[in-house]
């Protein structure tokens, strides 16, 4: 069994939107195998932030795997529960909305002259 994790495991990452399946590097399988050496689940919260950074980034370079597309019978490496949304960027302050002719007025009133 641990030679099948090793060689051809996914990692279940249970999302808001169901489970997704994630293809780990053998490296990355072997240090999750390890990971997940005395658990099946762990909640995000307790990994470590090197575990977290890994999973992040795994989750980053879109290593999703579909399952049900040859996938059925691949063996679980582990399952990550509670996983946050991914961080966005700060956006700039976004300017007060005003109306179209607020907008349009000062432009026009130059083209009339």
């Amino acid at each position: 069994m641990w030679t099948e994790k090793l060689l051809s495991g996914v990692l279940r990452v249970l999302t808001p939107l169901g489970p997704r399946y994630l293809k780990p590097s053998i490296g990355q399988r072997l240090y999750l195998l390890w990971v997940f050496r005395n658990f099946q689940t762990l909640p995000f919260k307790v990994l470590s932030a090197r575990q977290q950074r890994l999973i992040e980034g795994m989750c980053d370079e879109n290593r999703f795997v579909a399952w049900g597309v040859g996938f059925d019978d691949a063996p679980l490496v582990g399952t990550l529960e509670q996983r946050p949304p991914a961080l966005s960027q700060k956006l700039p302050p976004r300017r007060p909305s005003t109306s179209v002719d607020e907008a349009v007025a000062p432009f026009a009133a130059e083209g009339r002259r």
